[in-house]
């Protein structure tokens, strides 16, 4: 069985999209999936099934669906991409500060135009990475008042995408390990 991270996009953020964790892992054992976890509230599942990885995200959508009524996209990445990730870190120095450091999943390739939008709502102190099918990004000044983050955690990609703080990015590899 694979182990993996599926991570949902805009839940527990705010009054909207709100989903118990403790009802989620419950409803996702129930279905079968092994060994799982969550952590935080923000959406960040771990899971171990015998589908690929990407069936088991859309497994894990329908379940929500059905029984929150929510229309919830996610990405997933395996415990091997997760390692690729930390190890193809970028921007080294800006974990120093792991809460200004994010990681933007998508679930594919960028479109090519897209380093050109993010540089033009970069701040001239933000800096980011793309590499495949991640955005490294460190914000300063912050990711409150970030034009740039807020590109990178909503719509305008052109495809679901959800961002990870750096802290959390090394979390969930540990617990998919």
């Amino acid at each position: 069985m694979a182990r993996c991270a599926i991570l949902l996009r805009g839940i527990n953020i705010g009054p909207n999209n709100r989903i118990p964790m403790a009802e989620l892992r419950s409803l996702l054992t129930q279905d079968g999936f092994g060994n799982v976890a969550t952590h935080l509230q923000s959406g960040n599942v771990v899971v171990s099934s015998a589908g690929s990885p990407k069936e088991a995200a859309r497994r894990c959508e329908g379940l929500i669906k059905d029984r929150f009524g929510l229309e919830i996209r996610s990405v997933v990445r395996t415990h091997h991409e997760l390692e690729a990730v930390v190890r193809a870190d970028p921007l080294p120095e800006a974990a120093a500060d792991p809460k200004r450091y994010q990681v933007t999943f998508l679930e594919s390739a960028p479109d090519p135009g897209l380093a050109a939008r993010l540089t033009a709502v970069a701040t001239p102190e933000e800096r980011f990475v793309v590499i495949g099918r991640e955005i490294y990004a460190w914000h300063p000044e912050g990711i409150a008042r970030s034009r740039l983050a807020t590109l990178l955690a909503g719509r305008g990609l052109k495809v679901t995408a959800t961002p990870r703080n750096w802290t959390t990015v090394t979390a969930l590899l540990s617990l998919t390990a």
